[in-house]
């Protein structure tokens, strides 16, 4: 059986620290790579920014990469109150973001590219990169983030340097490091819309000479999180009627820099995170449909109709999720994750606790030889409740919700790269490395599908769920990889490699609870049940190829070849039906059998993208634009079967991503006044025959979540108000063309296209010792949906009511903020 280990719990222990000290001495890796600046302080007024990105796992000049990069400084994020990866959408137009689910926890997609929010056992297509550790829970995706350095967005593949979660792309955070002189700043801001306010600040600074500290740490809680249509069912754990629910999120990071001699430092970041909702579904609303009712809940073959308090007005920002009823909720399975005092009368419940941390080291070999480590240890225990039937009200003010559940995400992670980079003089360089992952993950969920206790609760036990399943997964990942440069002249570069990946992973069912009036029956299995190992691997080799000619010092062409690879896997959204008996079958093919029907293969990407790079007017204006086309095969998808309230896991045949990305910035003559914007066309598209669970071939239709055309178009005006004065004004503004929101049918409900504005208005000190901000985020309050699918419970061939998964609406925040 499996048992929850004291391990998974997220306090900062000695022994996770320790750990993280330990592998990078017996790696013998001694520092990290120098965080890079975001922007150099200029001399004079004509003198440009210049931004540095790791895209290659090297510091390199933005204009110089060869690589499609969108940057977004820390200014930039502050003014405009981005602290969740969610709002970073707005400043990239090809980057689509989805907070919650039951499953992951979250999304990120690129290109049309993306994994289901909705899976734990996918790791993301788009890898999320924090302070060089990549990491495969999308559940960090839910955390937010506060004191950074730098965003950096690479698109298309990037399995060469980023590894097996990297083939649509890479989302990267770098936070901030110690400074050189003492600093201490903090901020404080209050929301109107949300009724939410923020604290946080830092101290920075030099301990010795050789030794630097940043602690910094944020808490933000917000009241109005979701808010509640008029007369929804749903209470305080007190009794007292909910119109809202609200969330709350606690970040703290300790780094330290350490620089005792010129060819050795070492930079060691401890990250605590938690977060805590009032629910695991956020912003989904209901669509009522063709029909244009909202259709109750349908149970027991109709036995046990439940009305819906939907309003059939879904983009009003006001949504309509009950608490659970009572005979459902009322004696949760001993173990499982509602099993405590937190789910009172049903009320749903979240948090998520991540201790973080990361050490890097890096040790000169030699004037030319640069050894580096990079180790990382995640600690995740993440836990919801709710009832995703959505809406249900047994009578007016009564709680109705069915379809209930409490999973339980408790991850544990370590990854060691060790790189050997040279810095020759003449016209060759390398990179030789190694990486290892492992990772312990336990999916523990009680549900219910069928709600059978309506009919009465388990006579045995007296439990109201349906039934309580665990499973675990474990991974063991280990690449080696190698890249070289070559400068054929000052202006031509010839550069490229290959990394060679090996990934095993094996996944154990244990079923200790099944409701007795279902197990009678002949769907499905008994209490007890145990799968015994279910075993996945699979290797791999993704080359990549670029050339760079520096046709001047501003102006970078590029072009590249680049092959994406992520693992396959073992499904962890099996229902304990009675196709899992197959595993005690005598006759090993039957049993190899049920094993592969859980299974789902790794998904792999091709293709390339010529790219120009240009700066004008002595370096006023910056122009960047690439041309790509990639072609992805066995895209790994989720959908929703809301008829068979099951989720369906498969690999689609094949999805080809092409267009082009421009982005653009201006320092106009205008003291202060700085313009930019991107541009992204994209065609992603189904290119070979692809079935679904609707039955219907998508064969030429276009990925979800891809616009056609998307893009932002921003200013930022500092204004001298004398000496000691300074007004700031800033704007954003956001397009999308429309684009599909689920992948099941020719006919998936799209959303329109929108426009959305961001702005903000400052006054304070030009050297930023104080400022007092007005901003605005969404200022349009416009809603859009990010996906979409078939609402369960519905009576057969009647009911069309669709879920859809939507953006905040309008924030107005005021906020101080200071900094000596």
């Amino acid at each position: 059986m499996t048992r929850n280990s004291p391990r998974h719990k997220t306090n900062l222990k000695s022994t996770a620290v320790r750990s993280l000290l330990l592998s990078s001495a017996a790696a013998t890796a001694c520092a990290a790579l120098a965080s890079p600046a975001l922007a150099q302080d200029s001399e004079g007024m004509d003198e440009p920014a210049i931004i540095t990105v790791i895209a290659r796992k090297q510091t390199e000049t933005l204009q110089e990469v060869p690589v499609t990069v969108t940057a977004i400084g820390g200014d930039t994020l502050e003014k405009f109150q981005v602290n969740e990866i969610a709002d970073v959408v707005s400043r990239v137009p090809a980057l689509n973001v989805q907070v919650g689910g039951s499953g992951s926890g979250g999304q990120i997609s690129l290109r049309g590219v993306g994994s289901s929010n909705i899976s734990a056992s996918f790791d993301s297509a788009v890898a999320f990169d924090f302070d060089g550790v990549q990491v495969s829970t999308m559940r960090m995706v839910q955390a937010g983030f506060f004191d950074v350095q730098q965003i950096d967005v690479l698109k298309g593949p990037q399995s060469l340097f980023f590894g097996k979660s990297a083939s649509a792309g890479v989302f990267a955070i770098r936070s901030a490091n110690p400074t050189q002189d003492w600093e201490v700043a903090g901020k404080a801001s209050y929301e109107f819309e949300e009724k939410g306010y923020t604290l946080g600040g830092h101290i920075s600074g030099p301990i010795t000479d050789t030794l630097g500290i940043r602690v910094a740490a944020q808490y933000q809680d917000i009241e109005d999180y979701v808010k509640l249509a008029p007369g929804t069912p749903a209470f305080n754990p007190d009794g007292s009627v909910r119109d809202s629910r609200g969330i709350s999120n606690f970040i703290s990071r300790v780094t330290l820099q350490w620089d005792p001699v010129d060819n050795f430092n070492a930079n060691l970041k401890l990250n605590y995170i938690k977060n805590k909702s009032d629910g695991a579904i956020g912003h989904t609303d209901v669509s009522c449909g063709a029909n244009g009712v909202a259709d109750p809940i349908y149970l027991l073959s109709g036995a046990l109709v439940i009305p819906s308090n939907a309003d059939c007005n879904s983009h009003d920002g006001l949504y309509h999720t009950s608490d659970g009823a009572a005979a459902l909720v009322s004696n949760i399975p001993t173990g499982s994750g509602g099993d405590n005092t937190k789910f009172e009368n049903g009320t749903p419940f979240g948090e998520t606790e991540i201790f973080f941390g990361r050490l890097k080291w890096d040790l000169g070999l030699s004037d030319y030889l640069t050894l580096s480590s990079v180790s990382g240890y995640l600690s995740l225990d993440a836990v919801d409740t709710d009832c995703y039937s959505y809406v249900g009200e047994l009578a007016p003010g009564v709680p109705g919700g069915a379809g209930c559940s409490d999973p339980v995400n408790q991850t544990e992670q370590f990854t060691q790269e060790l790189r050997i980079t040279s810095d020759f003089d003449g016209m060759f360089n390398f990179m030789i490395g190694a990486f290892y992952e492992s990772r312990d993950i336990d999916f523990n969920t009680s549900q219910q599908g069928v709600n059978i206790s309506f009919l009465g609760a388990d006579p045995i036990t007296g439990f109201t769920y349906d039934w309580y399943k665990k499973q675990n997964t474990k991974t063991e990942a280990l690449s080696f990889f190698a890249s070289a440069t070559l400068d054929l002249t000052d202006q031509l570069e010839l550069s490229g490699g290959v990394r060679w990946t090996d990934e095993s992973k094996v996944s154990r069912i244990t079923v200790p609870y099944v409701h007795s009036f279902l197990s009678a029956g002949p769907a499905f299995i008994p209490s007890g049940f145990f799968s015994g190992p279910i075993n996945f691997s699979d290797s791999n080799f993704s080359p990549e190829a670029s050339i760079k000619y520096q046709a001047t010092p501003d102006i970078n062409i590029y072009a590249s070849f680049k092959t994406g690879f992520k693992s396959g896997g073992i499904d962890n959204s099996a229902l304990p039906s009675s196709s899992l008996l197959g595993f005690n079958d005598p006759d090993p093919a039957v049993r190899q059998g049920v094993a592969d029907a859980l299974k789902f293969d790794s998904e792999t990407g091709l293709g390339g993208e010529i790219g120009v790079k240009t700066q004008l007017a002595n370096r006023t204006i910056t122009l960047n634009t690439s041309v790509f086309y990639y072609v992805f095969d066995d895209l790994q998808v989720q959908n929703f079967d809301a008829a068979a309230v099951q989720y369906q896991t498969f690999n689609a045949s094949q999805l080809t991503s092409q267009g082009v990305d421009v982005e653009w910035a201006w320092r106009t003559p205008v003291q202060g006044l700085n313009f930019s914007g991107s541009l992204a066309y994209t065609d992603a598209e189904f290119t070979a025959p692809f079935v679904t669970t609707s039955g219907e071939d998508i064969n030429g239709r276009a990925a979800a979540r891809a616009p056609k055309f998307a893009a932002n178009a921003a200013f930022d005006w500092s204004i001298p108000m004398g000496d000691s004065l300074e007004l700031g004004l800033n704007g954003n503004l956001q397009y999308s063309s429309s684009y599909f929101t689920n992948e099941d049918s020719l006919n998936d409900l799209k959303q329109d296209s929108y426009v959305s504005i961001d702005g903000s208005v400052s006054v304070g000190d030009p050297d930023g010792k104080w400022k007092l901000s007005l901003v605005g985020v969404n200022l349009t309050d416009k809603i859009w949906i990010n996906t979409s699918a078939g609402r369960p419970f519905l009576e057969p061939g009647v009911g069309d009511d669709l879920l859809l998964t939507q953006n905040r609406g309008r924030q107005v925040f005021v906020e101080a903020a200071f900094k000596f």
